[in-house]
């Protein structure tokens, strides 16, 4: 999954919220699990 400026993730097990200031590459990952896109918010 690539990342795209802008985006945000929110983590399903604490909730921490990530918003993409850089796009990169690989995956974002919280609490040992990948993070969720927030839909509506590509």
């Amino acid at each position: 999954m690539a990342t795209a400026v802008g985006q945000t993730y929110v983590c399903k097990i604490c909730g921490n919220k990530v918003k993409v200031l850089e796009a990169g590459g690989g995956s974002l990952v919280c609490c040992g699990v990948s993070m969720k896109l927030v839909e509506g918010n590509q």
